[in-house]
């Protein structure tokens, strides 16, 4: 009995407690976007300190009491108009010294969105603008937020040349060319345009459209992703 009210004795109490020092956490949303030629990526202009004018990614504080997915849904709602977005979790940045206002862990996702999300996009209450950027040629930016853009960059790669992730970066229809251009852009290479196409049909993710489109040149062929890649690449996203 003794040696129990000697520990509990060693315990700090409520006021003690207040005085350790506490992290706060935050999200930071990665919205990639493909259009005319460019893979581009969302970004906001901050109103308040720190990095005021300055531009940065679409994020803000979690709730005491908010689930961190929740958080990453208003915060974008908030600052950007764009709702309804599938948000995947990136990952988890920590340096002790990210930000000015203390110690501020946060937590990125990151999403791929077409035409009808890019044009939701607005400025909210808390920023000034909000605007689509291409991501190889990015303003300086607030925080590591360039940090973190390069590392969702380099998830999209990785997910790229393994699944059928393109559908979300192209239009319903399609040329091989088209398609490409999209793997190019991302990767950052040039790929050698009969290889491409012979390993892109071998996968069996795209088929025919059964339509041709005419131009200056002979008809190309349009194709679609095939229903069985999109469903395999849903699953992919509901359990990343």
């Amino acid at each position: 009995m003794v040696v129990s009210t000697v520990l509990l004795s060693q315990l700090p109490g409520a006021q003690e407690k207040q005085a350790y020092e506490r992290p706060s956490l935050t999200v930071d949303l990665v919205l990639f976007t493909f259009t005319e030629g460019e893979l581009r990526v969302l970004l906001i202009k901050r109103r308040n300190w720190p990095y005021a004018d300055c531009w940065a990614l679409p994020g803000g504080f979690v709730g005491i009491a908010e689930r961190i997915e929740d958080a990453a849904a208003r915060e974008l709602s908030e600052e950007t108009g764009v709702e309804g977005v599938y948000l995947e979790q990136l990952y988890t940045f920590g340096e002790p010294k990210r930000d000015p206002r203390g110690r501020v862990i946060t937590v990125a996702y990151f999403a791929i969105v077409g035409a009808d999300v890019r044009q939701q996009a607005r400025a909210g209450e808390e920023t000034t603008d909000a605007n689509w950027f291409d991501v190889y040629a990015l303003p300086r930016l607030a925080f590591d937020h360039d940090r973190i853009i390069h590392y969702a960059l380099q998830r999209l790669r990785y997910k790229l040349e393994y699944t059928a992730l393109g559908f979300l970066l192209l239009p319903d229809e399609f040329t091989l060319s088209e398609l490409q251009q999209v793997y190019e852009v991302v990767l950052q290479e040039h790929l050698d345009k009969r290889n491409f196409r012979r390993k892109i049909l071998a996968q069996g993710i795209v088929e025919y459209a059964g339509k041709l489109r005419y131009g200056d040149h002979r008809p190309a062929r349009l194709y679609r992703f095939a229903a069985a890649a999109i469903e395999l690449e849903s699953v992919r996203r509901r359990f990343p």
